[in-house]
């Protein structure tokens, strides 16, 4: 059996499945290239850098790839359905990272209400600005609200919680058992939105933003908004205007529309915090995310004997 990985593996992971007798090539191709290559291999792992789409899915399909893994949560860089539809599994680890994005979601916030990457910023270039990043706030008594009380977004809410805020949700499909306490409420998503002093992002993208002017609008006057999940959940462009003006304070974001050339407008402005998709990037999650990577292939493996 043969596993391409295109974007890296822990290798632990890739020591055990060797030793298996599994054959893993590490090797990342441009998308042009991709589809043919995958034509030699039983199964490919990705992340969030390589995307499968409908034109590699063409030019593999027919011939011995079987099994597609994302190797973290969201899929929304592989057609799913036009895979499976052409005979090839997909998978992927839902569980593994999830603690190391939730945890990045509180530091990101902490950033935010602390002025924390700015004042760094000042700092590492010999300014002392004690005075103007003097002027942060407090998460204890706050509200925080949380798009997507999934996995994610659970922890988060927990870790929120622990810190003494009080914690808003909606949900769209079904609500998640145990969660509802003196300190975490289920309510409509437009009181979500124009209750909470922060905004959290965990939820999968459906390709249209989450956060968008319109949104923006309804929610309190210096708003806090949080982005772990996926980056066209947000405008950024009306985002950048609400900085600007004022209606959102600060703003922490991992993930962007474009990565690798996200929007440098945004990411530069003196009131976000942000860092480049390092959202599962812990030693932790890795090793997590690859110890269900072997789990799935060597269930696959043999399945296929």
């Amino acid at each position: 059996m043969r596993i391409l990985v295109t974007d890296g593996m822990d290798a632990g992971a890739v020591e055990k499945l060797r030793g298996d007798g599994i054959e893993i090539v590490e090797q990342y191709y441009e998308a042009d290239e991709l589809g043919a290559a995958l034509r030699e291999f039983d199964g490919v792992v990705i992340r969030s850098a390589t995307k499968i789409k409908e034109p590699q899915i063409d030019a593999a399909k027919g011939s011995r790839l079987k099994l597609i893994i994302r190797a973290g949560v969201g899929v929304d860089n592989i057609a799913v359905k036009y895979a499976e539809e052409n005979g090839i599994t997909v998978r992927n680890t839902p569980r593994a990272s999830s603690n190391a994005v939730a945890e990045l979601a509180i530091a990101l916030l902490f950033s935010c209400a602390r002025s924390i990457s700015i004042a760094g910023s000042t700092m590492r270039q010999e300014r002392w600005e004690k005075k103007a990043y003097s002027k942060g706030f407090e998460l204890e008594g706050k509200t925080m609200g949380v798009i997507g009380y999934g996995r994610i977004g659970q922890l988060v809410g927990k870790k929120a919680q622990a810190l003494g805020m009080n914690v808003l949700s909606s949900v769209h499909r079904h609500k998640p058992e145990g969660c509802e306490c003196e300190t975490m409420h289920f309510v409509p998503m437009d009181e979500m939105i124009s209750s909470s002093d922060v905004i959290v992002l965990c939820a999968p993208s459906d390709g249209k933003p989450m956060v968008d002017a319109e949104s923006i609008a309804k929610m309190k006057d210096g708003v806090v908004i949080v982005n772990v999940s996926r980056g066209a959940n947000v405008d950024e462009a009306a985002l950048l205007d609400a900085l600007n003006s004022g209606k959102v304070r600060a703003a922490g974001l991992d993930v962007w529309l474009s990565e690798k050339t996200p929007n440098w407008e945004l990411a530069s402005h003196p009131s976000v915090s942000c860092t480049p998709h390092i959202g599962a990037g812990t030693k932790e999650a890795s090793k997590r995310i690859g110890a269900e990577l072997v789990d799935i292939i060597e269930s696959f493996a043999a399945g296929n004997q």
